[in-house]
């Protein structure tokens, strides 16, 4: 089956293909809404064949259908009908959720994508399930997100915040007790030092992750 791969951001929407080699850049921001998304992309991708379409969605996700508009783009998400609009079978998963699942290899592995704010989702025996950790408090009546998302960056300073990654990632490294920790996002790259078991991740595994999407013996959790 040939796939469609749409990972939507605050900064860009990244497309590709199943036997495509280089993804297309759309940039979005506050004005993308989801009908100019499908518009966009349906434009950019015309000569490409695709028989399904997988979409990563900055937001938590139930039954294909986000739940709430997200922050940093237009609105009209939530009641939009992505299959009807790409006339194509389509999957609609957190963007978090779907980079873990194109990042899992085996065992219980948990994935941070450090951005704008803070994504969160869990694998094991290749189901995925989204979380949402950014919002819980973690100290100083402050959010995860609120220390080790951009904010927490901009606020305190590299060095700080990676102080406060290391100790995020040790904290629900135990509480999950994981066999792996993949961190991925914009703000990886920014890590020194990382412990035993953490690895960075390649925010290109978002492909690798809607192709998965599709696999008879894979689902996501919700």
């Amino acid at each position: 089956m040939k796939i469609l791969v749409i990972d939507v951001g605050g900064t860009n929407v990244k497309v590709l293909a199943s036997g495509q080699k280089t993804p297309i850049k759309i940039p979005s921001g506050s004005t993308m809404t989801a009908r100019k998304m499908v518009k966009l992309v349906r434009e950019a991708t015309i000569k490409w064949r695709y028989e399904a379409v997988s979409i990563g969605f900055p937001g938590p996700v139930i039954a294909n259908r986000p739940m709430r508009e997200p922050h940093n783009l237009g609105d009209g998400w939530v009641h939009f009908d992505f299959h009807r609009a790409f006339g194509r079978p389509t999957k609609v998963v957190n963007d978090a959720a779907m980079q873990a699942l194109g990042s899992y290899s085996k065992g219980r592995m948990l994935f941070l994508g450090l951005g704008t704010g803070l994504g969160s989702a869990i694998v094991f025996d290749g189901v995925v399930e989204p979380m949402e950790l950014a919002h819980l408090p973690y100290k100083k009546g402050r959010t995860y997100e609120d220390y080790v998302g951009q904010r927490g960056l901009e606020r305190y300073g590299k060095k700080r915040w990676r102080k406060e990654v290391l100790d995020v990632i040790e904290r629900l490294q135990g509480a999950f007790e994981v066999d792996d920790v993949v961190v991925g996002g914009g703000n990886a790259r920014l890590l020194k030092g990382l412990p035993k078991g953490v690895r960075i991740g390649d925010n290109d595994k978002a492909f690798a992750g809607g192709f998965r999407l599709w696999d008879k013996d894979r689902r996501a959790g919700r």
